[in-house]
């Protein structure tokens, strides 16, 4: 799938962003190596630590249909308007080492489906620890 059209399906996805208490809307949509989209919104919660990142929300809904094998994945966010990159934090970046290939798996950080920047998982966390090290 081409990025731009991942990158709107992020768009949508960020529209049922649950962000009563930040206001920052995040959308993420999720390409699996077997071509479906699974999309994800962030989810806050009054007791802050339940709140769930869009990226991870994505995850989780392709893992429990049983789906593990992942190719990239575009994110959205902001306030009011789509203004700046923004890169997942920590925890879904950990999330990503779990199911992805970090030198293969693209993050797609976007303002807009023309002006994104494209890393690999790899690139945002070195020596990032998965499976592997694990085994």
């Amino acid at each position: 799938m081409e990025n731009k059209m991942l990158i709107q399906q992020a768009i949508k996805a960020r529209e049922f962003a649950y962000t009563p208490y930040s206001h920052f809307k995040v959308g993420a949509a999720l390409l699996s190596k077997n071509g479906k989209v699974y999309l994800g919104c962030n989810i806050e919660n009054a007791g802050y630590t339940p709140s769930n990142c869009a990226e991870r929300t994505a995850f989780f809904k392709a893992v429990s249909e049983g789906v593990t094998e992942f190719e990239k994945i575009a994110i959205v966010a902001g306030k009011e308007e789509i203004e700046t990159y923004t890169a997942p934090c920590g925890v879904c970046r950990q999330v990503m080492m779990e199911f992805c290939k970090p030198e293969e798996f693209k993050v797609i950080m976007a303002k807009s489906p023309e002006d994104y920047k494209e890393m690999t998982l790899a690139e945002l966390l070195p020596l990032g620890f998965g499976p592997d090290d694990l085994a």
